[in-house]
């Protein structure tokens, strides 16, 4: 095992990963741009390098800068947790070339799976159904042409990514026109290349995905599926383990379909292969993400497998601790993707201080979270502050559950889309697991809309702010006036006041 890794991440995903290692006896390197000069990861590793300024394009998606503090830090390896560098073959040769072990797929796994149009050709040549879509370099004449081939509606996609980054879906000629410029600088920002493709877009339809691990042995398992068919604009925001649509017989042959495209790819450490499921439960190869998922804690509540640890033994050369035949699903969890945005006026995304935060507890939940009281949200990143894990017996406890640890949680100074997720749980057609991709748009109308149940944890968060100024007010009285000054005094003030 590696005594000292660094962590080419930040926000949530970085404490998550830096507990993990922990846990394992293994010291963390922290990177980190100025706009994140005091966040949590940076508190919470042993040691943290800066590496440029506030912008993504200047620090974490910089290979020099993050080789560079790995090298001074006298780091073994580098984990790249998700997003940024995470699925960059380039990214993995650098790091290898510097005699660093990259915490994920080799180099040539990356470009088979992590670049979209080659995973489907490698999932075709494995026997994998796939979606109809293009290649990749295409001119902007040349991807009109190929929509007319493959037909409408589609969806433009990034090359280079995921999370909904520099993806439209488009009915026609004009609106793919007029998508296409904003769909390759979206891209362009997020990773750092602006090349697109097409794939004909499946509706109505259900996103569903397998999680695998493989060791650099040739085994590979799949952890069942997650269903993920919550989503806005094409970014997740609720995802859930397992599917209410997948029985056993189903689970059986996504999983077997998904290690066998990881096996064409020589594919090792964790990764994900995602499906697109039609309304006869017919499912098509998607892509596969070549790096942890930001949904990966639903599937390690209900197999009780710690994947980021997984990742590290793999990645230090063990071979799988797992045969497929010992993966049983256990229960039911449910995750909610916390973020820095306003319901209540078209998700605009919220930023400043945190001035008060009380994250939820007890049985059965679990919270990962890159903020605290104090914590400046900024424009510069994702506003995906936490993830809000629950687990339960059945799916039905798990829901109740959520709910309950959604009415605990209170984030005060900025805007949350905390009620947002209370009334997705509260709809019928998700309570009775009958949604699909388009839920979110169908229902947004109702979804978003105020309603009375919040004002009162919004009254709650405005009293207990209220009275945390007035505490302060009273212990930091001027220390040079009369009745000021003495520290015992104003203590059994404040106490009074408790």
């Amino acid at each position: 095992m590696f005594q000292r890794i660094l962590i080419a991440n930040r926000g949530e995903i970085a404490v998550r990963i830096i507990r993990a290692c922990y846990e394992l006896g293994v010291e963390t390197v922290a990177v980190y741009s100025e706009a994140d000069r005091h966040a949590l990861h940076v508190r919470r590793a042993h040691a943290a390098y800066p590496i440029g300024p506030a912008p993504s394009r200047d620090s974490y998606l910089r290979i020099d800068r993050i080789i560079d503090a790995a090298i001074k830090s006298g780091a073994e390896a580098i984990h790249p947790g998700y997003g940024f560098l995470s699925e960059k073959a380039q990214f993995a040769r650098a790091c290898a070339e510097a005699g660093i072990t990259f915490i994920g797929p080799s180099p040539e796994a990356i470009e088979a799976m992590g670049d979209k149009v080659n995973a489907r050709k490698t999932a075709r040549a494995a026997g994998v159904p796939t979606v109809p879509g293009s290649a990749l370099g295409l001119s902007d004449g040349e991807i009109e042409a190929e929509a007319e081939r493959i037909g409408f509606p589609i969806f433009i996609k990034a090359a280079a990514g995921g999370g909904g980054k520099g993806m439209r879906a488009v009915n026609d000629v004009d609106e793919l026109q007029r998508a296409l410029p904003s769909a390759r600088r979206e891209a362009l920002t997020a990773f750092g290349d602006d090349t697109v493709y097409l794939e004909r877009l499946v509706h109505p339809a259900r996103h569903i995905e397998i999680q695998i691990l493989g060791d650099n042995f040739g085994n590979v398992i799949h952890l069942g599926e997650r269903e993920c068919s919550i989503q806005r604009r094409h970014q997740k925001l609720i995802e859930e383990s397992p599917s209410p649509l997948v029985d056993d017989e189903m689970r059986a042959r996504m999983g077997d379909m998904a290690v066998r495209a990881a096996k064409a790819a020589n594919y090792n450490n964790a990764g994900t292969v995602e499906f697109i499921v039609d309304k006869n439960k017919n499912f098509y190869f998607l892509e596969m993400n070549t790096r942890l998922q930001v949904e990966h804690p639903v599937t390690e509540m209900v197999y009780g497998i710690d994947i980021v640890k997984e990742q590290l033994r793999i990645a230090s050369g063990r071979r799988l601790r797992y045969r497929q035949d010992d993966i049983k699903p256990n229960g039911a969890a449910i995750e909610c993707r916390i973020a820095a945005e306003d319901p209540y006026n078209n998700f605009l995304p919220s930023i400043g201080r945190i001035s008060t935060l009380t994250e939820p507890s007890g049985p059965g939940v679990r919270v990962e979270s890159g903020i605290f009281e104090g914590f400046e949200m900024s424009l510069y990143y994702d506003p995906l502050m936490a993830k809000l894990i629950v687990w339960g017996e059945t799916r039905a406890d798990a829901i109740m559950r959520m709910k309950r640890a959604l009415r605990e949680y209170r984030v005060v100074g900025i805007k949350t889309n905390i009620p947002f997720h209370m009334r997705v749980l509260e709809n019928t057609p998700f309570l009775g697991g009958q949604y699909n991709t388009s839920f979110i748009e169908e229902n947004n109308d109702n979804l978003s809309a105020r309603r009375e149940a919040y004002i009162e944890p919004a009254v709650a968060a405005a009293v207990l702010l209220h009275h945390q100024r007035r505490q302060k007010a009273i212990v930091m009285p001027a220390s040079d006036g009369p009745g000021g000054g003495n520290s015992w005094k104003n203590a059994g003030r404040r106490n009074s006041l408790r």
